[in-house]
């Protein structure tokens, strides 16, 4: 999601293949296992418990949890309720081959929500699988106001099984305005299996006004919608943040620009 990974379009992501981490091995990656979601020493224990807790709701496996080395362990394997969709991209990311590590990056101008980008061991490192660092702004998703399904539908649960997804299945972000794009269609299946609203847009836009420029808050919001049934018609859920305090205001400006010229 640089900005939710969520507003960042692929382009973009993929031209940050060039800022590579350097991490260092992770020592509670045993040689006998393959796929691996981990925790950098920076994610707060609080943190650790948020993204868990949120995560054992997605799924359904309550009892998801760090354990004490901070890898991501399944516990009992027994489900309540949750999204099969997510429990089968979890699955695919603990037996696949890639390393995913979560890191803190509270605060930062430089994502907005959650992104994935590439990485690799450090020098000397035997490890030569593939890695990946997923940057949580929680922060971020504090700052989120709106509908309580909207808000439930986007927390820092959603934003790492959006990263996960790009890696696990090298899906991609919406492109042009008014799509969603591959990654959140993934995405939005959870959503239905977990009876929320699903995200209705990929890119946010600008509250009325909140596009001015002598505006200091950067209003915007960010469309989901409800299934429609034969009791009930869909309907529409916001949620709103300041995007000058959370970011991703430069590609979604920029994509909005390109839209509105017109074609020749």
């Amino acid at each position: 999601m640089r900005s939710e990974s969520f507003v960042i379009n692929s382009t973009v992501r993929r031209s940050l293949l060039f800022l590579l981490f350097v991490v260092c091995p992770a020592t509670s990656i045993g040689a006998e296992q393959r796929g691996a979601i981990i925790c950098q020493d920076n994610l707060s224990i609080s943190s650790r418990q948020e993204l868990a807790r949120r995560l054992q709701v997605i799924s359904g496996w309550r009892d998801l949890n760090f354990d004490e080395s901070g890898s991501l362990r399944i516990g009992s394997n027994e489900t309540v309720g949750g999204s099969a969709t997510a429990r089968a991209l979890l699955n695919r990311a603990f037996t696949g081959n890639n390393v995913i590590i979560l890191k803190a990056q509270n605060n930062s101008p430089e994502v907005a929500f959650s992104k994935v980008i590439p990485a690799q061991w450090n020098s000397g490192s035997p490890d030569n699988r593939p890695v990946f660092i997923v940057l949580i702004d929680f922060q971020d998703f504090s700052r989120l106001i709106g509908d309580a399904p909207a808000r439930e539908s986007f927390n820092v649960g959603w934003g790492v099984l959006h990263e996960i997804d790009h890696v696990v299945n090298d899906s991609v972000d919406a492109s042009d305005m008014g799509e969603v794009g591959h990654c959140e269609d993934h995405i939005n299946q959870m959503r239905r299996e977990c009876h929320l609203p699903e995200r209705a847009e990929y890119f946010f836009t600008f509250l009325p006004g909140s596009e001015r420029s002598d505006f200091k808050t950067r209003l915007v919001r960010l469309a989901f919608q409800s299934e429609s049934t034969k009791e009930h018609k869909p309907h529409r859920y916001w949620l709103v943040w300041d995007a000058a305090l959370v970011g991703g205001l430069r590609e979604t400006t920029e994509l909005a620009s390109l839209a509105a010229r017109p074609s020749k």
